[in-house]
Protein backbone atom coordinates (compact mmCIF):
# COMPACT_ATOMS: atom_id res chain seq x y z
CA UNK A 1 0.00 0.00 0.00
CA UNK A 2 1.49 3.52 -1.06
CA UNK A 3 1.23 6.36 1.22
CA UNK A 4 0.77 9.98 -0.10
CA UNK A 5 1.86 12.65 1.61
CA UNK A 6 -0.50 15.93 1.74
CA UNK A 7 -0.40 18.53 4.01
CA UNK A 8 2.45 16.93 5.93
CA UNK A 9 0.19 13.85 6.52
CA UNK A 10 0.60 10.75 5.11
CA UNK A 11 -3.02 9.31 3.52
CA UNK A 12 -3.02 6.17 3.05
CA UNK A 13 -4.97 3.95 0.65
CA UNK A 14 -5.81 6.84 -1.49
CA UNK A 15 -5.46 7.46 -5.37
CA UNK A 16 -3.74 10.68 -6.12
CA UNK A 17 -7.23 11.88 -8.22
CA UNK A 18 -9.28 12.25 -4.96
CA UNK A 19 -6.70 14.50 -3.49
CA UNK A 20 -8.19 17.61 -4.45
CA UNK A 21 -11.09 16.64 -2.44
CA UNK A 22 -9.44 18.40 0.32
CA UNK A 23 -8.83 21.19 -0.87
CA UNK A 24 -11.49 23.97 -0.45
CA UNK A 25 -12.45 26.27 2.39
CA UNK A 26 -9.91 25.03 4.97
CA UNK A 27 -10.75 24.10 7.94
CA UNK A 28 -14.26 26.05 9.34
CA UNK A 29 -14.32 23.95 12.69
CA UNK A 30 -17.03 21.80 13.69
CA UNK A 31 -19.47 23.60 12.17
CA UNK A 32 -19.56 25.59 8.76
CA UNK A 33 -21.18 26.10 5.76
CA UNK A 34 -20.50 24.88 2.08
CA UNK A 35 -21.31 28.32 0.01
CA UNK A 36 -19.95 30.77 2.20
CA UNK A 37 -20.82 33.26 0.00
CA UNK A 38 -24.22 32.97 -1.16
CA UNK A 39 -26.95 35.46 0.49
CA UNK A 40 -29.08 34.21 3.57
CA UNK A 41 -32.81 33.64 2.26
CA UNK A 42 -35.15 36.11 4.40
CA UNK A 43 -38.67 35.02 5.80
CA UNK A 44 -41.24 36.08 8.22
CA UNK A 45 -42.24 33.52 10.86
CA UNK A 46 -45.59 34.01 9.39
CA UNK A 47 -44.81 33.00 6.30
CA UNK A 48 -43.07 30.28 7.20
CA UNK A 49 -45.87 29.54 9.48
CA UNK A 50 -48.52 28.88 7.01
CA UNK A 51 -46.05 26.96 4.90
CA UNK A 52 -45.64 24.93 7.82
CA UNK A 53 -49.58 24.21 8.28
CA UNK A 54 -50.10 23.23 4.81
CA UNK A 55 -47.37 20.34 4.39
CA UNK A 56 -50.06 17.78 6.42
CA UNK A 57 -49.61 14.19 5.12
CA UNK A 58 -52.90 12.40 4.98
CA UNK A 59 -54.54 9.87 6.77
CA UNK A 60 -57.32 7.36 6.71
CA UNK A 61 -60.01 6.79 8.75
CA UNK A 62 -58.30 4.86 11.20
CA UNK A 63 -55.94 7.51 11.73
CA UNK A 64 -53.11 5.52 9.47
CA UNK A 65 -50.87 6.88 6.70
CA UNK A 66 -52.56 6.87 3.21
CA UNK A 67 -50.96 4.33 0.80
CA UNK A 68 -50.54 6.70 -1.65
CA UNK A 69 -48.11 8.03 0.40
CA UNK A 70 -45.84 5.33 0.96
CA UNK A 71 -42.38 4.98 -0.54
CA UNK A 72 -41.74 1.05 -1.67
CA UNK A 73 -38.14 1.68 -2.24
CA UNK A 74 -37.14 2.24 0.88
CA UNK A 75 -38.19 0.66 4.47
CA UNK A 76 -39.48 2.32 7.20
CA UNK A 77 -36.53 1.00 9.40
CA UNK A 78 -34.16 3.35 7.25
CA UNK A 79 -35.94 6.18 8.82
CA UNK A 80 -34.40 5.07 12.45
CA UNK A 81 -31.07 4.20 10.93
CA UNK A 82 -31.11 7.49 9.90
CA UNK A 83 -31.78 9.11 12.98
CA UNK A 84 -28.87 6.60 14.74
CA UNK A 85 -27.10 7.58 12.83
CA UNK A 86 -27.44 11.83 12.83
CA UNK A 87 -27.01 10.76 16.89
CA UNK A 88 -23.18 9.26 15.90
CA UNK A 89 -22.60 11.82 13.72
CA UNK A 90 -23.55 15.52 15.70
CA UNK A 91 -23.31 13.59 18.82
CA UNK A 92 -24.52 15.36 21.77
CA UNK A 93 -24.73 14.82 25.44
CA UNK A 94 -27.04 17.77 26.76
CA UNK A 95 -30.04 17.08 27.28
CA UNK A 96 -32.55 17.89 25.02
CA UNK A 97 -34.17 20.82 27.23
CA UNK A 98 -30.96 22.63 27.14
CA UNK A 99 -30.31 21.93 23.53
CA UNK A 100 -32.35 25.20 21.99
CA UNK A 101 -29.55 27.31 24.12
CA UNK A 102 -27.06 26.68 21.53
CA UNK A 103 -29.09 27.02 17.79
CA UNK A 104 -25.64 25.75 16.00
CA UNK A 105 -24.42 23.19 18.03
CA UNK A 106 -21.54 24.79 18.34
CA UNK A 107 -20.63 23.48 21.80
CA UNK A 108 -20.44 20.19 23.41
CA UNK A 109 -20.39 18.70 19.75
CA UNK A 110 -17.73 16.20 18.65
CA UNK A 111 -15.76 16.26 14.71
CA UNK A 112 -18.60 14.23 13.11
CA UNK A 113 -17.39 11.26 11.51
CA UNK A 114 -19.11 7.42 11.24
CA UNK A 115 -17.29 6.07 14.15
CA UNK A 116 -19.55 4.54 16.62
CA UNK A 117 -18.85 6.95 19.37
CA UNK A 118 -22.36 6.96 20.51
CA UNK A 119 -22.16 3.28 21.61
CA UNK A 120 -19.00 2.95 22.26
CA UNK A 121 -17.95 6.29 24.03
CA UNK A 122 -14.37 6.27 24.70
CA UNK A 123 -14.35 2.75 25.66
CA UNK A 124 -14.41 0.56 28.03
CA UNK A 125 -11.43 2.51 30.30
CA UNK A 126 -13.15 5.49 30.24
CA UNK A 127 -16.77 4.52 30.32
CA UNK A 128 -16.70 1.15 32.26
CA UNK A 129 -20.80 1.42 32.69
CA UNK A 130 -21.50 0.61 29.30
CA UNK A 131 -19.64 -2.90 29.40
CA UNK A 132 -20.10 -6.29 30.69
CA UNK A 133 -17.63 -7.39 33.31
CA UNK A 134 -16.66 -11.20 34.00
CA UNK A 135 -18.73 -13.20 36.53
CA UNK A 136 -17.02 -13.07 39.95
CA UNK A 137 -14.04 -11.04 38.88
CA UNK A 138 -13.62 -7.17 38.67
CA UNK A 139 -12.58 -6.73 35.29
CA UNK A 140 -14.29 -5.56 32.23
CA UNK A 141 -14.17 -8.04 29.25
CA UNK A 142 -14.91 -6.57 25.49
CA UNK A 143 -18.66 -7.03 25.08
CA UNK A 144 -21.54 -4.20 25.50
CA UNK A 145 -24.13 -4.69 28.29
CA UNK A 146 -27.60 -5.10 27.19
CA UNK A 147 -30.78 -4.60 29.66
CA UNK A 148 -33.95 -7.04 29.69
CA UNK A 149 -37.32 -6.35 29.45
CA UNK A 150 -40.30 -6.81 32.29
CA UNK A 151 -42.54 -9.44 31.46
CA UNK A 152 -46.34 -8.86 29.92
CA UNK A 153 -48.66 -10.46 27.89
CA UNK A 154 -49.99 -10.55 24.33
CA UNK A 155 -53.43 -9.88 23.32
CA UNK A 156 -55.14 -13.38 23.69
CA UNK A 157 -53.49 -13.52 27.76
CA UNK A 158 -50.31 -15.44 27.16
CA UNK A 159 -47.53 -14.82 28.71
CA UNK A 160 -44.47 -13.30 26.93
CA UNK A 161 -41.20 -13.48 29.75
CA UNK A 162 -37.99 -11.29 30.25
CA UNK A 163 -36.22 -10.91 27.60
CA UNK A 164 -32.43 -9.68 26.81
CA UNK A 165 -33.86 -6.73 24.24
CA UNK A 166 -33.90 -3.49 26.68
CA UNK A 167 -31.03 -1.11 26.46
CA UNK A 168 -29.39 -1.16 30.33
CA UNK A 169 -31.02 0.64 32.46
CA UNK A 170 -31.00 1.12 35.72
CA UNK A 171 -32.84 1.25 38.99
CA UNK A 172 -35.18 3.85 37.83
CA UNK A 173 -35.06 3.14 34.37
CA UNK A 174 -32.67 5.20 32.79
CA UNK A 175 -30.57 3.81 29.77
CA UNK A 176 -26.55 3.34 30.50
CA UNK A 177 -25.62 4.22 26.98
CA UNK A 178 -23.87 7.15 25.89
CA UNK A 179 -26.09 9.13 24.03
CA UNK A 180 -29.44 9.47 26.02
CA UNK A 181 -31.11 10.48 22.62
CA UNK A 182 -31.04 6.89 21.66
CA UNK A 183 -33.88 6.65 23.96
CA UNK A 184 -35.78 9.30 23.20
CA UNK A 185 -37.64 6.92 20.90
CA UNK A 186 -38.24 2.85 21.04
CA UNK A 187 -37.40 2.68 17.29
CA UNK A 188 -34.41 4.43 17.72
CA UNK A 189 -33.90 2.59 21.27
CA UNK A 190 -33.88 -0.72 19.56
CA UNK A 191 -31.11 0.32 16.67
CA UNK A 192 -29.05 1.35 19.27
CA UNK A 193 -29.24 -2.38 20.85
CA UNK A 194 -29.32 -3.87 17.84
CA UNK A 195 -25.70 -1.94 17.13
CA UNK A 196 -25.29 -3.16 20.96
CA UNK A 197 -25.98 -7.20 19.94
CA UNK A 198 -23.83 -6.81 16.76
CA UNK A 199 -20.78 -5.96 18.75
CA UNK A 200 -21.41 -8.65 20.88
CA UNK A 201 -21.88 -11.09 18.03
CA UNK A 202 -18.65 -10.06 16.77
CA UNK A 203 -16.93 -10.49 19.78
CA UNK A 204 -17.94 -13.56 20.35
CA UNK A 205 -17.12 -14.75 16.61
CA UNK A 206 -13.57 -13.62 17.14
CA UNK A 207 -13.25 -15.48 20.37
CA UNK A 208 -13.88 -18.72 18.75
CA UNK A 209 -11.78 -17.79 15.83
CA UNK A 210 -8.67 -15.73 17.20
CA UNK A 211 -8.77 -17.52 20.64
CA UNK A 212 -5.12 -16.20 21.52
CA UNK A 213 -6.20 -12.48 21.54
CA UNK A 214 -6.69 -11.04 24.88
CA UNK A 215 -9.80 -9.44 25.62
CA UNK A 216 -8.23 -5.64 25.15
CA UNK A 217 -6.95 -6.72 21.45
CA UNK A 218 -10.18 -8.66 21.08
CA UNK A 219 -12.48 -5.50 21.68
CA UNK A 220 -10.38 -3.34 19.41
CA UNK A 221 -10.70 -5.74 16.11
CA UNK A 222 -14.37 -6.49 17.07
CA UNK A 223 -15.09 -2.39 16.90
CA UNK A 224 -12.89 -2.40 13.77
CA UNK A 225 -14.89 -4.80 12.28
CA UNK A 226 -18.43 -3.38 13.35
CA UNK A 227 -17.45 0.20 12.53
CA UNK A 228 -16.23 -0.73 9.17
CA UNK A 229 -19.65 -2.67 8.58
CA UNK A 230 -21.49 0.20 9.60
CA UNK A 231 -19.68 2.67 7.72
CA UNK A 232 -20.29 0.51 4.52
CA UNK A 233 -24.10 0.17 5.61
CA UNK A 234 -24.42 4.05 5.45
CA UNK A 235 -22.12 4.97 2.20
CA UNK A 236 -23.80 1.61 -0.31
CA UNK A 237 -26.94 1.15 1.44
CA UNK A 238 -28.84 3.97 3.31
CA UNK A 239 -27.30 6.68 1.34
CA UNK A 240 -27.75 5.00 -1.74
CA UNK A 241 -30.75 4.12 -0.67
CA UNK A 242 -31.71 7.97 -0.90
CA UNK A 243 -29.85 9.22 -3.64
CA UNK A 244 -29.07 6.31 -6.87
CA UNK A 245 -26.89 3.74 -6.74
CA UNK A 246 -23.40 3.45 -7.69
CA UNK A 247 -23.02 7.70 -6.91
CA UNK A 248 -21.24 7.18 -3.50
CA UNK A 249 -18.72 5.13 -6.10
CA UNK A 250 -18.43 7.89 -8.92
CA UNK A 251 -17.81 10.72 -6.58
CA UNK A 252 -15.05 8.99 -4.54
CA UNK A 253 -12.96 8.39 -8.12
CA UNK A 254 -14.06 11.64 -9.13
CA UNK A 255 -13.87 13.72 -5.89
CA UNK A 256 -15.54 15.98 -4.28
CA UNK A 257 -16.84 19.25 -5.48
CA UNK A 258 -18.51 20.93 -2.89
CA UNK A 259 -17.77 19.47 0.43
CA UNK A 260 -13.97 20.20 1.20
CA UNK A 261 -11.70 20.78 3.62
CA UNK A 262 -8.26 20.13 4.18
CA UNK A 263 -7.49 17.90 7.36
CA UNK A 264 -10.35 17.75 9.59
CA UNK A 265 -14.28 17.26 8.78
CA UNK A 266 -16.93 19.56 9.72
CA UNK A 267 -20.58 19.37 9.49
CA UNK A 268 -22.01 21.63 7.19
CA UNK A 269 -25.05 23.54 8.03
CA UNK A 270 -26.87 23.18 4.26
CA UNK A 271 -26.71 19.57 5.52
CA UNK A 272 -27.30 19.59 8.78
CA UNK A 273 -30.21 22.00 8.85
CA UNK A 274 -31.57 20.59 5.76
CA UNK A 275 -30.53 18.44 3.08
CA UNK A 276 -30.69 16.17 5.90
CA UNK A 277 -33.46 16.67 7.92
CA UNK A 278 -35.40 14.36 5.10
CA UNK A 279 -35.53 11.84 7.33
CA UNK A 280 -38.48 13.99 9.23
CA UNK A 281 -41.20 13.50 5.90
CA UNK A 282 -40.24 9.72 6.10
CA UNK A 283 -41.55 9.42 9.09
CA UNK A 284 -45.14 7.62 9.75
CA UNK A 285 -48.10 7.88 11.62
CA UNK A 286 -48.51 4.17 12.85
CA UNK A 287 -46.13 1.78 12.26
CA UNK A 288 -47.09 -2.37 12.46
CA UNK A 289 -44.51 -2.87 15.52
CA UNK A 290 -44.41 -6.55 16.12
CA UNK A 291 -47.61 -9.17 16.47
CA UNK A 292 -49.29 -7.79 19.65
CA UNK A 293 -48.94 -4.00 18.24
CA UNK A 294 -50.25 -3.64 14.77
CA UNK A 295 -52.78 -1.76 13.11
CA UNK A 296 -54.68 -5.24 12.81
CA UNK A 297 -57.67 -6.34 14.41
CA UNK A 298 -55.82 -9.03 16.08
CA UNK A 299 -53.30 -6.53 18.69
CA UNK A 300 -53.53 -4.98 21.91
CA UNK A 301 -53.05 -1.69 19.81
CA UNK A 302 -51.57 -0.24 16.86
CA UNK A 303 -48.56 1.24 17.02
CA UNK A 304 -48.97 4.72 16.96
CA UNK A 305 -45.89 7.27 16.89
CA UNK A 306 -46.91 8.66 20.43
CA UNK A 307 -46.85 5.36 22.14
CA UNK A 308 -43.42 4.53 20.36
CA UNK A 309 -42.24 7.95 22.04
CA UNK A 310 -44.04 6.92 25.76
CA UNK A 311 -42.55 3.62 26.27
CA UNK A 312 -38.91 5.03 26.43
CA UNK A 313 -36.95 6.78 29.63
CA UNK A 314 -35.96 10.07 27.71
CA UNK A 315 -39.27 11.02 26.13
CA UNK A 316 -41.86 8.99 27.92
CA UNK A 317 -42.71 6.40 30.70
CA UNK A 318 -41.28 2.83 30.40
CA UNK A 319 -44.68 2.17 32.84
CA UNK A 320 -48.14 2.01 31.21
CA UNK A 321 -51.45 1.18 30.65
CA UNK A 322 -50.50 -0.88 27.55
CA UNK A 323 -47.87 -3.06 29.31
CA UNK A 324 -50.13 -5.91 31.11
CA UNK A 325 -48.74 -7.92 33.88
CA UNK A 326 -48.41 -11.44 33.22
CA UNK A 327 -51.67 -13.58 33.39
CA UNK A 328 -52.15 -14.67 37.03
CA UNK A 329 -49.42 -12.31 38.41
CA UNK A 330 -49.37 -9.13 40.18
CA UNK A 331 -49.27 -5.74 38.80
CA UNK A 332 -45.95 -4.20 38.93
CA UNK A 333 -46.25 -1.17 41.18
CA UNK A 334 -43.05 0.45 39.18
CA UNK A 335 -41.66 -0.98 35.85
CA UNK A 336 -37.81 -0.02 35.13
CA UNK A 337 -37.58 -1.74 31.77
CA UNK A 338 -39.29 -2.27 28.26
CA UNK A 339 -42.50 -4.45 28.61
CA UNK A 340 -41.58 -7.14 26.06
CA UNK A 341 -44.41 -7.24 24.53
CA UNK A 342 -42.99 -4.06 22.96
CA UNK A 343 -39.43 -5.69 21.31
CA UNK A 344 -39.57 -4.69 17.83
CA UNK A 345 -39.89 -7.48 15.19
CA UNK A 346 -37.32 -6.25 12.87
CA UNK A 347 -39.06 -8.35 9.69
CA UNK A 348 -41.27 -5.28 10.03
CA UNK A 349 -38.97 -2.43 9.38
CA UNK A 350 -36.36 -4.22 7.00
CA UNK A 351 -37.13 -6.07 3.82
CA UNK A 352 -35.88 -9.66 5.11
CA UNK A 353 -38.17 -11.31 2.55
CA UNK A 354 -40.62 -11.79 4.59
CA UNK A 355 -44.35 -12.85 3.15
CA UNK A 356 -47.30 -10.51 4.02
CA UNK A 357 -50.28 -12.13 5.33
CA UNK A 358 -52.68 -12.18 8.98
CA UNK A 359 -50.97 -9.45 11.02
CA UNK A 360 -47.48 -9.38 9.42
CA UNK A 361 -46.48 -6.42 7.01
CA UNK A 362 -43.44 -4.51 6.18
CA UNK A 363 -43.55 -0.94 6.59
CA UNK A 364 -42.42 1.09 4.23
CA UNK A 365 -41.08 4.71 4.49
CA UNK A 366 -43.34 7.90 3.53
CA UNK A 367 -42.09 9.45 0.31
CA UNK A 368 -39.50 12.33 0.42
CA UNK A 369 -41.96 14.80 -0.03
CA UNK A 370 -43.04 18.02 1.80
CA UNK A 371 -46.22 16.15 3.34
CA UNK A 372 -45.25 15.30 7.22
CA UNK A 373 -47.26 13.43 9.60
CA UNK A 374 -49.71 15.08 11.81
CA UNK A 375 -48.02 13.76 14.47
CA UNK A 376 -45.18 15.87 13.92
CA UNK A 377 -47.52 19.11 13.59
CA UNK A 378 -48.26 18.94 17.35
CA UNK A 379 -45.29 17.76 19.34
CA UNK A 380 -45.76 16.69 22.63
CA UNK A 381 -45.71 19.57 25.31
CA UNK A 382 -48.66 22.19 23.73
CA UNK A 383 -51.36 22.68 25.91
CA UNK A 384 -55.00 22.74 25.03
CA UNK A 385 -56.68 26.18 23.47
CA UNK A 386 -53.30 27.73 22.93
CA UNK A 387 -52.96 30.32 20.75
CA UNK A 388 -51.96 30.46 17.09
CA UNK A 389 -48.25 31.63 18.27
CA UNK A 390 -47.81 29.19 20.39
CA UNK A 391 -49.01 26.28 18.40
CA UNK A 392 -46.62 26.85 15.65
CA UNK A 393 -43.64 26.63 17.97
CA UNK A 394 -45.03 22.79 18.37
CA UNK A 395 -44.85 22.21 14.84
CA UNK A 396 -41.77 20.35 13.06
CA UNK A 397 -42.18 21.73 10.04
CA UNK A 398 -42.45 25.40 11.22
CA UNK A 399 -39.14 24.91 13.20
CA UNK A 400 -37.16 23.07 10.35
CA UNK A 401 -38.00 26.65 8.62
CA UNK A 402 -37.39 28.81 11.35
CA UNK A 403 -34.16 27.23 12.13
CA UNK A 404 -33.37 27.33 8.27
CA UNK A 405 -33.88 31.31 8.36
CA UNK A 406 -32.15 32.15 11.75
CA UNK A 407 -28.57 30.33 10.78
CA UNK A 408 -28.96 32.22 7.50
CA UNK A 409 -29.17 29.25 4.66
CA UNK A 410 -29.52 30.60 1.30
CA UNK A 411 -32.69 29.51 -0.76
CA UNK A 412 -32.79 25.83 -2.61
CA UNK A 413 -32.21 28.12 -5.83
CA UNK A 414 -29.40 29.97 -4.57
CA UNK A 415 -27.61 26.58 -4.04
CA UNK A 416 -28.29 24.58 -7.42
CA UNK A 417 -26.77 28.02 -8.96
CA UNK A 418 -23.62 27.60 -6.99
CA UNK A 419 -23.40 24.01 -8.00
CA UNK A 420 -24.18 24.21 -11.65
CA UNK A 421 -27.57 23.04 -11.40
CA UNK A 422 -30.66 24.47 -13.27
CA UNK A 423 -32.42 24.66 -10.37
CA UNK A 424 -36.91 24.16 -10.09
CA UNK A 425 -38.91 26.85 -11.94
CA UNK A 426 -41.24 28.71 -9.62
CA UNK A 427 -44.18 26.88 -11.02
CA UNK A 428 -42.68 23.53 -10.68
CA UNK A 429 -42.67 24.64 -6.71
CA UNK A 430 -45.73 25.78 -6.47
CA UNK A 431 -47.57 22.79 -7.39
CA UNK A 432 -50.15 21.13 -4.61
CA UNK A 433 -51.29 22.85 -1.67
CA UNK A 434 -48.23 23.26 0.13
CA UNK A 435 -46.89 24.92 -3.09
CA UNK A 436 -49.77 27.40 -3.13
CA UNK A 437 -48.73 28.61 0.23
CA UNK A 438 -45.25 29.20 -1.00
CA UNK A 439 -46.58 31.05 -3.61
CA UNK A 440 -48.66 33.11 -1.61
CA UNK A 441 -45.36 34.61 0.56
CA UNK A 442 -43.43 34.23 -2.94
CA UNK A 443 -41.44 31.33 -1.76
CA UNK A 444 -41.87 29.88 -5.03
CA UNK A 445 -39.05 31.68 -6.64
CA UNK A 446 -36.63 31.77 -4.01
CA UNK A 447 -37.40 28.75 -1.60
CA UNK A 448 -36.42 27.84 2.01
CA UNK A 449 -33.33 24.67 1.56
CA UNK A 450 -35.32 22.49 3.82
CA UNK A 451 -38.88 22.59 2.03
CA UNK A 452 -36.82 23.08 -1.68
CA UNK A 453 -34.86 19.46 -1.00
CA UNK A 454 -38.62 17.88 -0.28
CA UNK A 455 -40.00 19.41 -3.41
CA UNK A 456 -37.09 18.60 -5.38
CA UNK A 457 -37.51 14.88 -4.66
CA UNK A 458 -40.98 15.13 -5.37
CA UNK A 459 -40.40 16.76 -8.36
CA UNK A 460 -37.75 14.64 -9.94
CA UNK A 461 -38.21 11.33 -8.59
CA UNK A 462 -41.95 11.29 -7.10
CA UNK A 463 -40.44 11.25 -3.58
CA UNK A 464 -38.91 7.67 -4.08
CA UNK A 465 -35.44 9.43 -3.43
CA UNK A 466 -33.36 12.88 -3.82
CA UNK A 467 -33.22 14.98 -6.07
CA UNK A 468 -29.66 16.15 -7.97
CA UNK A 469 -28.49 19.00 -5.67
CA UNK A 470 -29.44 17.09 -2.43
CA UNK A 471 -28.33 13.78 -3.88
CA UNK A 472 -25.00 15.39 -4.24
CA UNK A 473 -24.65 17.24 -0.95
CA UNK A 474 -25.97 14.31 0.95
CA UNK A 475 -23.27 11.57 -0.58
CA UNK A 476 -20.36 13.90 -0.82
CA UNK A 477 -20.98 14.59 3.27
CA UNK A 478 -21.10 11.08 3.98
CA UNK A 479 -18.03 10.65 2.04
CA UNK A 480 -16.09 13.30 3.17
CA UNK A 481 -16.92 12.11 6.77
CA UNK A 482 -15.55 8.94 6.19
CA UNK A 483 -12.83 9.86 4.54
CA UNK A 484 -11.69 12.22 6.85
CA UNK A 485 -11.86 9.97 9.63
CA UNK A 486 -8.09 8.03 9.99
CA UNK A 487 -9.85 4.78 11.43
CA UNK A 488 -11.87 4.05 9.00
CA UNK A 489 -11.90 1.44 6.41
CA UNK A 490 -11.53 4.35 3.52
CA UNK A 491 -8.15 5.79 4.87
CA UNK A 492 -6.75 2.29 5.84
CA UNK A 493 -7.77 -0.02 3.16
CA UNK A 494 -9.65 2.29 0.72
CA UNK A 495 -10.17 -1.05 -1.55
CA UNK A 496 -11.47 -2.89 1.23
CA UNK A 497 -14.41 -5.21 0.76
CA UNK A 498 -16.85 -6.62 4.06
CA UNK A 499 -15.74 -9.45 5.38
CA UNK A 500 -18.83 -10.67 7.44
CA UNK A 501 -21.37 -13.08 5.11
CA UNK A 502 -24.12 -11.39 3.14
CA UNK A 503 -26.58 -12.06 0.56
CA UNK A 504 -24.32 -10.85 -2.02
CA UNK A 505 -20.56 -11.49 -1.71
CA UNK A 506 -18.63 -8.39 -0.89
CA UNK A 507 -21.70 -6.21 -0.04
CA UNK A 508 -23.14 -5.78 3.20
CA UNK A 509 -26.52 -4.31 4.07
CA UNK A 510 -28.96 -3.74 7.03
CA UNK A 511 -30.89 -6.87 6.13
CA UNK A 512 -27.21 -8.90 6.22
CA UNK A 513 -26.48 -6.92 9.99
CA UNK A 514 -29.67 -8.57 11.27
CA UNK A 515 -29.45 -11.74 9.67
CA UNK A 516 -26.27 -12.19 11.20
CA UNK A 517 -27.54 -11.24 14.67
CA UNK A 518 -29.96 -13.02 14.26
CA UNK A 519 -32.39 -12.00 16.91
CA UNK A 520 -35.01 -10.80 14.19
CA UNK A 521 -38.30 -11.46 16.39
CA UNK A 522 -38.23 -11.89 19.51
CA UNK A 523 -41.15 -11.32 20.68
CA UNK A 524 -42.81 -14.47 18.17
CA UNK A 525 -40.35 -16.82 19.29
CA UNK A 526 -41.19 -16.23 22.70
CA UNK A 527 -44.99 -16.50 21.43
CA UNK A 528 -43.88 -19.77 19.55
CA UNK A 529 -42.55 -21.66 22.63
CA UNK A 530 -45.43 -20.70 25.02
CA UNK A 531 -47.57 -22.85 22.50
CA UNK A 532 -45.52 -25.30 21.72
CA UNK A 533 -46.69 -28.70 23.57
CA UNK A 534 -45.97 -29.86 26.80
CA UNK A 535 -44.11 -33.16 27.49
Amino acid sequence: MTDIAMHGHGVRGMKPETLHSFDGIGDPGKFGVMFPNLLPLSASDDALAELAAAMLDKLDAKSNPDPAGDNRNIPAGYTYLGQFVDHDITLDTTPLDQQKADPKATTNFRTPALDLDSVYGDGPGIHPYLYQRDPGQPRIIGKMLIGHTGESGDQNGRAIPSLPNDLPRNQVGHALIFDERNDENLLVGQMHLLMLKFHNKVFDKLAVEQPNLSDGERFSEARRIVTWHYQWIVLFDFVERLTEPGLIQRIKQEGRRFYRFKQRPYMPAEFAAACYRLGHSMVRQTYSHNQVFNPTEDSIANGTLGLLFFFTGKSGSIVGELAPPPPNGPPPALQTALPSNWVIDWRRFFDLGTPAGGNFALNLSRRLDPMITPALHTLPGLTPNAPPQQVREFNLAFRNLRRGVQIGLPSGQAVCRAMGLTPLKPSQVATGPDGKAAKKHGLHEETPLWYYVLKEAEHFHKGERLGPMASIIVAETFLGMVHGDHESFLWQQSDWKPELPGAQPGHFTMADLIRFVGDIDPVGKALEQVLEPQP
